[in-house]
């Protein structure tokens, strides 16, 4: 399914954050769509015609919980990137909605600014990747089939020795992330560092 780019939906049972968000989103120009359930957001996500740019999720709502309405969506499989708000006491949680496909996390308290710019650049990110889709993936090597799609572009950027600052903006995430999704990387494949992981790569040839 095709998205929306310029179209923002937002999932948050707080009033005053929809609204909050709306406002900003819309004075930069973006159309924005707000739900106060995530089973609403489902239903209208259902609709190939309104898939959004982007997605901004909120972890802790009645019902069903981001973590959930992500199980649910498949988020690694949604064609939008998909942004969950969380608090400063969730990041564990936050870490289990990156597993669960989520693009990535945005902590409270956060400023308008930068919700913006970190959206803009998933967007961004989002379409040179529907762009550059012919380029060959990363070489297949012991393990790889262990790794999900977001973990081997991930894996790319660490072996071609970008830092974790390069490689979240050229992925359009935040660092913080690109170090969950290293992590989970090193453990998958028994890397202990990234000299490691580039052996580990190379070793098919």
């Amino acid at each position: 399914m095709s998205a929306t780019a310029h179209l923002i939906h937002i999932v948050d049972d707080d009033p005053a954050i929809r609204d909050a968000l709306t406002v900003v989103f819309e004075l930069e120009g973006y159309d924005v769509a707000s739900f106060e359930t995530g089973e609403a957001f489902l239903e209208r996500a259902k609709r190939p015609d309104k898939m959004p740019g982007c997605v901004i999720l909120d972890v802790h709502m009645p019902g069903q919980s981001g973590i959930e309405i992500l199980r649910r969506l498949h988020a690694d499989r949604f064609a939008a990137p998909v942004f969950v708000i969380s608090g400063q006491g969730d990041i564990p949680m936050a870490v289990e909605a990156i597993k669960q496909g989520a693009h990535d996390f945005i902590e409270k308290p956060f400023d308008a600014e930068t919700v913006v710019t970190r959206v803009r650049e998933a967007i961004e990110a989002t379409e040179r990747k529907q762009v550059e889709s012919a380029t060959p993936p990363v070489r297949n090597f012991p393990g790889s089939e262990q790794l999900t799609p977001r973990e081997r572009e991930v894996l790319e950027e660490i072996t071609a020795g970008a830092s974790n600052k390069e490689a979240g903006r050229t992925l359009g995430i935040s660092p913080r992330t690109i170090e969950v999704h290293r992590a989970r990387i090193m453990e998958k494949l028994g890397a202990r560092n990234a000299a490691d992981l580039v052996r580990i790569v190379l070793s098919h040839e």
